[in-house]
């Protein structure tokens, strides 16, 4: 029987899209939060069901993300192996496809190419391929020739001397085949939240890394290297800028924790040293105990897990709260950092913006330096929000298309760390919320009325679409969820790690090698190595296993 999925409007709209286009390569850009997953993983259900034995390949920014791809593709009766490496062999017949990311695609590009060659690839946040020029290479290496490329993106980004494979570009802009920006998803409501940006000024004193003194406030005009200079200054955690904006930060988190009790924060770092003294200064001015995830920590994906599941206040993070983490009770953001990108920018703003339903007067906060740079993408969004806010006060108008500003260069300062750069002082002198916290209390209300619509059952944003039962890959049986509804990827973990016990257990009881005792298990299943067996195949040299035990 065909199963239902509920989708957004702009998510069938997509679909039909998709589906309509002939050309193998499809690039839909959605604002951060509005179901770009759910979207992909009902076009590859629909792909799947149309074209027996075909398989998916989904290629992730970082491997938190290959574990939560994974998890929800099961809840589509999709079965995606997150753990696939090229010395793994074959895929098990049960299984559906893989989730890797685009480092190890880097690794073994000629690995991939047999399986692409039967497989929709679903490339998400697709900007990532063009991060280093091998990445890049690899990936069009690996897929092109897959029959199928759905890529997908959070942010509109722009063309550099990388330019990112599958996409098509006019000038040096990327140009979707569709596109779902902030102001729609906000406009349609119960999708993302109004974001507000409160914006710091400072006075901030160093020493360049020329040996010169300087001085300058966040209104004052400066060439690039000295306004850098300037926000790693404000920055600076031996300055009173940065302390007094998470005491500020922290008191807005509190003040929404009062309606939203688990309502969380998220300061984003500019390093791990600069992380850890963050959380210690939440920890001394503000009195509470902040998560700290950095990407040299390989616990680092397991601290956002449970972060996200908690009640815990504040998270502090170094590049891995990015595209993707889904932690929608995420509130209150403090930008710093001191990457200036507008798509990185973007990304950070992206982590604020999931509806939670049921929750009132859902505004979100990112406190950011009132830096010349941060200053205008924050305008642009906020203009976004505005317009789409007026949208429903006119009848019928529709919102100008807004052309993403020029993504400035990111300053690397890395070269000046070992230079003379001293930061020397730091205060804040003023908050700008001029254009920043504007009365739209009736809009606040319209979306609480239809978020208690919908709870209700009465709201029409959701529409019903049957999936197709999948069809059995390679003309096997089809994964998904067993009749005890267990998920066969993690009940596939559970039997490897029985089997290896027991293998174990016999190599000590016999003392034949494992080769020998793995060899003669995968003979028994007729299996070629563990890592092909299915999950029946596994089970049943499991029990193989436990009846040469029990006769030793």
């Amino acid at each position: 029987m065909a199963r239902k999925i509920r989708l957004r409007p702009w998510q069938k709209r997509a679909l039909d899209r998709l589906e309509a286009t002939d050309p193998p390569d499809f690039l839909a850009v959605a604002t951060p939060g509005a179901g770009k997953t759910t979207f992909a993983l009902c076009a590859a259900v629909r792909d799947l069901a149309r074209n027996p034995g075909r398989r998916l390949v989904v290629v992730a920014p970082t491997s938190h993300l290959k574990v939560q791809w994974a998890d929800a593709a099961a809840r589509f009766g999709l079965h995606l192996e997150p753990r696939w490496s090229p010395s793994g062999g074959r895929l098990p017949a049960d299984v559906h496809g893989i989730v890797t990311t685009y480092q190890q695609v880097a690794s073994n590009p000629d690995a991939l190419r047999p399986l692409a060659a039967r497989s929709m690839v679903v490339l998400d946040e697709i900007h990532h391929a063009g991060d280093e020029r091998a990445w890049g290479e690899s990936v069009r290496r690996a897929f092109e020739v897959a029959p199928r490329r759905l890529a997908l993106s959070g942010t509109p980004f722009r063309s550099d001397t990388l330019a990112i494979p599958f996409v098509r570009y006019v000038g040096d802009e990327a140009v979707p085949d569709f596109e779902y920006g902030y102001a729609d998803a906000l406009a349609d409501g119960r999708i993302v939240r109004p974001v507000y940006f409160p914006r710091i000024n400072g006075f901030m004193e160093w020493i360049a890394p020329d040996g010169s003194a300087q001085a300058a406030a966040f209104d004052d005009p400066l060439d690039r290297a000295r306004a850098a200079q300037r926000l790693r200054t404000a920055l600076s955690l031996e300055g009173d800028w940065l302390p007094t904006v998470l005491v500020q930060a922290n008191e807005r988190l509190q003040a929404l924790r009062r309606t939203h009790p688990e309502a969380g924060g998220l300061v984003i770092a500019a390093d791990q040293d600069h992380a850890h003294g963050i959380a210690e200064l939440l920890r001394v001015r503000c009195g509470v105990r902040a998560t700290v995830a950095v990407s040299d920590d390989p616990l680092s994906s397991s601290r956002i897990a449970r972060f996200a599941a908690s009640t815990d206040p504040w998270i502090v993070a170094v590049r891995m709260v990015s595209e993707g983490v889904d932690i929608p009770r995420l509130r209150v953001g403090v930008y710093a950092t001191t990457t200036t990108t507008e798509l990185f920018f973007r990304q950070a703003v992206g982590r604020l913006v999931r509806w939670t339903p049921g929750v009132p007067r859902q505004k979100a906060y990112l406190f950011i330096p009132d830096d010349v740079r941060l200053r205008t993408y924050a305008t642009q969004i906020a203009d976004a929000r505005r317009h789409s806010l007026r949208r429903h006060e006119r009848d019928g108008e529709e919102p100008a298309d807004e052309a993403a500003l020029d993504e400035l260069r990111h300053e690397d300062d890395r070269a000046e760390q070992l230079s003379m750069f001293t930061a020397l002082s730091a205060v804040v002198t003023g908050e700008d919320t001029s254009s920043v916290f504007e009365a739209d209390d009736a809009t606040l209300d319209r979306l609480d009325r239809l978020d208690a619509a919908e709870a209700e059952g009465d709201g029409d944003a959701a529409l019903e679409l049957d999936l197709p039962p999948l069809p059995g890959t390679a003309g096997r049986t089809t994964a998904g969820a067993g009749a005890d509804g267990r998920d066969p990827r993690r009940e596939r973990e559970e039997l490897r790690e029985r089997n290896a016990r027991l293998v174990r257990d016999i190599v000590w009881a016999t003392g034949l090698a494992h080769a020998q005792v793995n060899g003669r298990l995968n003979r028994l299943v007729g299996v070629r190595r563990v890592d092909e067996a299915t999950v029946e195949q596994l089970r049943r040299r499991a029990q193989q296993a436990e009846r040469w035990l029990a006769s030793v």
